[in-house]
């Protein structure tokens, strides 16, 4: 029943969006035109204030044969839209497997929780705008699945579908073979005298296990490398697209240039928590057992109380040397983002050094409530890949996080009922002030507010 709900809101909500937001609104001027030139069949014109490939334009193409419709604006937002309709479809197959389930035959059957973490505020405000952003995030899920099943070449050409709406998930390719294989690994048959992974609950790893894990990586190689070589074909057409355009971003390359944005990691860990807290306090043993573990993990021994408070130098060192204020975040008050950083981080010049223990109990509260379920490595995994999506970004921007955070989500396999419906409470709270403040309320002469 949760699906046929969520659907009906999501056309409701579209039906209303295109009668009040009837011209293309903020990054819809750039994206619009574009899909329109590709509809009448011009396929060489490209606007060079677009970034990302054409993946989205061929993608609303192909929706036109197969529907015949116009290449009006209301016609074109039906493209993100149906992406967020196939997100639940989608996230319950991926939640399924996460927790070793064997997914139903019915694949128009999603789970209460596919629909619930489906409604996560970011994709879900995206999935009427005409951007890339939830046909990326539909590809990317996809992409993980097709590797976590062993389908290693549908994998790969899903990848190469997420690579062409966004240049940055070719990360996700390379994840995606990562966690099907730390997967694998865990749960093959274990024969004796044959190498095997050294890779601990996360629960119950020390420091030495780290490096023991990855000592072993090199034994198991012959066994997981024949699945990357789908993985590798996509890596080499991606270097040549790189080397042919001279970098990653396609177009607008002047306000693109990769910086090392060290704090954008911590940035990612209080926006997962601001917004992912019901999934952290539906840990077994409710708040107060997950505070009593934070503490002990980051105060429980004198060399727990060393590590902690060295690793607050070492983050209030990255803070002075790589926070970015950002000349779009510092001008555009019509997203979230910009009253955030004059609020809080420019409040006062201690508040981002104020900030950081709080960025390591975030960090901690995660690991607490996944490491009961998931191996260290299996853990590790989603950090490694996130380094080369968030560092080189200069702006603050809630969309970078969406990926990585419903990979993050999914990792979640014990969400009691409770805790389903709080989560669901939270974000549809969120969706409707959203929605209804970039609908309905009057901000005459400064815009719309959104993400």
């Amino acid at each position: 029943m949760a699906y046929p709900i969520y659907a009906v809101v999501a056309i409701l909500v579209l039906k209303q969006l295109n009668t009040i937001v009837d011209e293309p609104y903020m990054d819809e001027p750039f994206h619009v035109p574009q899909a329109q030139a590709y509809c009448r069949g011009h396929f060489l014109t490209w606007d060079p204030k677009i970034t990302t490939p054409p993946g989205l334009y061929i993608l609303t193409l192909i929706l036109k044969r197969i529907f015949m419709f116009k290449c009006t604006l209301p016609m074109l937002r039906l493209t993100p839209l149906m992406a967020l309709l196939a997100l639940p479809l989608l996230l319950t197959k991926l939640l399924l497997i996460n927790q070793r389930i064997r997914p139903t035959n019915s694949f128009f059957a999603p789970s209460l929780e596919a629909v619930v973490v489906a409604s996560f505020p970011v994709a879900w405000f995206f999935g009427f705008l005409y951007y890339t952003d939830t046909p990326s995030l539909v590809a990317v899920l996809w992409t993980v699945y097709a590797a976590r099943r062993g389908n290693h070449w549908q994998a790969a050409l899903t990848g190469a579908l997420s690579c062409t709406l966004r240049q940055t998930n070719i990360a996700w390719v390379l994840y995606a073979y990562a966690i099907s294989q730390v997967t694998y690994l865990r749960y093959e048959r274990k024969i004796e005298g044959q190498a095997a992974l050294h890779d601990p609950l996360a629960a119950d790893a020390v420091p030495l296990d780290l490096f023991y894990a990855v000592a072993s990586i090199p034994k198991v190689l012959p066994k997981i490398l024949g699945s990357f070589i789908p993985y590798a074909s996509i890596l080499v057409l991606f270097g040549a697209f790189v080397g042919w355009n001279g970098g990653i971003a396609l177009g607008d390359k002047s306000n693109h240039v990769p910086t090392l944005h060290v704090p954008q990691l911590y940035y990612f860990i209080a926006f997962s928590t601001i917004l992912g807290w019901p999934v952290l306090v539906s840990n077994p043993g409710g708040l107060w057992k997950l505070l009593g573990e934070v503490k002990q993990r980051m105060f429980g021994s004198s060399k727990r109380i060393a590590v902690t408070a060295l690793a607050i130098l070492t983050m209030n060192l990255t803070v002075y040397l790589f926070t970015i204020h950002h000349p779009f975040l510092l001008s555009d008050n019509r997203h979230y983002t910009f009253y955030v950083w004059r609020r809080v981080f420019m409040l006062h010049s201690l508040v981002p050094y104020l900030l950081v223990p709080g960025y390591i109990a975030c960090f901690w509260a995660w690991f607490v409530r996944l490491s009961k379920t998931q191996t260290l490595l299996q853990f590790l995994v989603l950090p490694v890949f996130l380094l080369p999506t968030l560092l080189p970004t200069p702006l603050l921007e809630p969309r970078y996080f969406l990926i990585p955070y419903l990979l993050l989500r999914a990792q979640v396999v014990d969400v009691p009922n409770w805790g389903l419906v709080m989560e669901g409470a939270w974000y549809y709270l969120i969706n409707a002030l959203t929605m209804w403040v970039f609908l309905y309320k009057d901000r005459e002469g400064v815009g719309r507010f959104m993400w």
